[in-house]
Parts: structure tokens; sequence; C-alpha cells
């Protein structure tokens, strides 16, 4: 029988921290490590076996730190990555230990909130690449109509701190009317990069007032609480504790800078060697 140990929630980088600020609110009293793969950022625009192999790795990492259950906080990750994790690697590595991603708990609700059957997705271009989104989407609605947009640069202006800037609405608003040009009856649009939510005062300032924003944050860690209720034998191989610690396989000074602006408070992270 595995020990409890903590929750592990890994990223590439930092926006993944925008989606456990919203777990450890929601969830509070579980222990919690996070993994930030910043060394070997962008994932976006690598292959899907080098997403793998790379997310595979960090993931074996925190079952290694006593992680029974892993978060990956990282679109791109769940897209290129999950499912092969889930299917051929956990049968062989541990069968208790649980891997989740973060598009399935939106894919999950999407209908709800379009009432003309139009979805948009705003993206990372390998997220786009994938059709995570579309092939999701489809299980769980059929008719719903989705469009998607590569967003390429906004994750950029997210790291570098100019989201707030005048220099950002172009790269905003251009990708805005790309998606809105592919059909003007979209009136839900995903928030498909957990860096996005950064971005969302902007995003609204270039978006008619009707259509509906949907940020995964919130809806991620509401899908992990209804998740542990449903699995109470995963709950409690889940420590409690209150504790959080933060990994880089980068520089920690680096980190814990950059990570303020997605956490939302300070960050005292340690190094990971690969």
């Amino acid at each position: 029988m595995d020990k409890a140990g903590a929750i592990g929630v890994f990223d590439s980088g930092y926006g993944g921290l925008s989606v456990f600020r919203e777990i450890a609110d929601k969830l509070p009293d579980y222990d919690y490590i996070y993994l930030g793969d910043n060394a070997r950022v962008p994932y976006g625009p690598r292959s899907f076996e080098t997403v793998y192999e790379y997310t595979l790795e960090c993931v074996n990492h925190l079952f290694a730190m006593g992680c029974n259950l892993v978060i990956l906080a990282c679109n791109t990750a769940s897209a290129k990555a999950l499912r092969s994790i889930q299917q051929n690697d956990l049968p062989q590595l541990d069968s208790v230990k649980r891997v989740l991603g973060v598009i399935r708990p939106t894919t999950e609700i999407v209908g709800q909130y379009s009432k003309n059957g139009k979805v948009g997705v705003l993206a990372t271009s390998g997220t786009v690449a994938s059709q995570s989104y579309p092939i999701e989407i489809e299980k769980f609605y059929p008719d719903l109509e989705v469009f998607q947009e590569a967003c390429p640069m906004w994750v950029p202006l997210v790291e570098n701190n100019e989201h707030e800037s005048p220099g950002a609405d172009y790269f905003v608003k251009k990708h805005i009317d790309n998606l809105l040009g592919q059909s003007q009856d979209i009136d839900a649009i995903i928030l498909g990069c957990t860096h996005y939510p950064l971005l969302i005062n902007k995003i609204r300032e270039f978006l008619p007032p009707d259509i509906q924003l949907i940020s995964q944050g919130k809806l991620v860690a509401e899908s992990l609480e209804d998740y542990l209720n449903r699995h109470p034998e995963i709950d409690e191989l889940c420590s409690t504790g209150g504790s959080r610690q933060f990994y880089t396989t980068e520089s920690t000074k680096s980190f814990d800078v950059k990570a303020k602006i997605f956490f939302g408070q300070e960050v005292s992270s340690k190094h990971l060697p690969l």
C-alpha cells in the first residue's frame, strides 16, 4: 500500500501556477508539490514524442517525491502526453497512482456556456495542432462546432510581464479577430492555455460583451474536488497539512520572481536537476 503523499502539480513552466492557485484555494488542506520544467520550456512547439518524454520524466520525479496523484496543469502536456501516460505507463509503473489533465474538466462543461452551439478555443500552436479540444468536446457535445486560433505571442507577453501593456493590444486583438472571423456566432471561448487568464482584461477589451470567457483554473479545481469525493481510495493517498513546495528545473531566483505573477504571492523554490 502506497503511503499518503502530496498532490503533484506539473507544468512546463509558470502557467500551471494559475491553476495551482485555484486548486490550493479550493482545497487548502492538502499538501502540494509544484514542479515547473522551466529549463526546457516552451513545450508548445515540440513534437508529441518530446513532450511525452519530458512530461513522463517530470511525473516520475513527482512520484519519487511521494506523490500518488499528479495534475498536468499544462495544456500542451495534457494534449500530447496524458493519454500515453495513463494508458501505457501507469499500469506498469504503479496501478494505484493517477495522472489527470486540464483539458477534460473544461470540455465536460463547455456546452453549458454556449447557446449558439459554436465555441472558440484560444491556445498555443501545439495545443491547436493536437486537436485535443475538438476531439474531447465532441465526446460530450457532438453537435458543438469548435473553432481554434493559435496565439504564439501571448505566452511571451505574459512571461515578460507585458500582458497589461499597450504593446500587448495588437497581438491580443489580432488573434481575437482571427477567431471571430471564423464565425460571428461564437458565444463562448475557452482560454486553452494556463498563461491566458493573466490576459483576461485585455481579451475582454476586444471581445463583444455577450461572449463568455471560460478560464480553466476554477473548473480544474472543482473537477479535482469532485474526483477526490468520487474516489476515496485516491483521496486517502493524498496527505493533508497544507504544505506547499515549489521546484524548478531552471534558476530558482528567476522562477521565484516570475512565479509571483501567476501564483499571486511570494514563492520560494528549490532546484531539481534533471
